[in-house]
């Protein structure tokens, strides 16, 4: 980090060079995706690398995206809280894939704005 802060520069273009490479140090990163753990005969895929937790599920509120609302159902439901859900592991797995879909062409979206935005403000300058 301290490395790169020295490259970014302190003059008036230091926070978009900064802002960019961040961007395209991070984009090769391979994107999290939402499965169900009923499918997976692999433990080993739930582990977090980074973390280096052997299981890891992550959610945020429940008002952002439907796979938080469903985590947030089977967690409760594993715990005791709420009732279980009356859905087979494969539709589970199914919405699941249907999630990961939309965050890919989400993602993807972003990152064709971004070069977009690039392309244009490098041909400005």
């Amino acid at each position: 980090q301290k490395s790169l802060s020295e490259i970014f520069g302190t003059d008036k273009y230091s926070r978009a060079r900064k802002e960019v490479l961040t961007y395209m140090f991070s984009r090769p990163m391979q994107m999290a995706l939402y499965f169900c753990t009923g499918v997976l005969e692999d433990v080993t895929l739930f582990r977090h690398y980074a973390l280096n937790v052997p299981f890891y599920t992550h959610f945020t509120s429940p008002i952002r995206r439907y796979a938080d609302i469903i985590v947030h159902r089977l967690l409760s439901a594993s715990l005791g809280a709420r009732s279980p859900i009356k859905m087979e592991k494969e539709a589970i797995q199914k919405q699941a894939d249907h999630c990961n879909d939309r965050k890919m062409a989400s993602k993807r979206v972003q990152e064709l704005s971004a070069d977009l935005f690039f392309s244009i403000f490098v041909r400005v300058r």
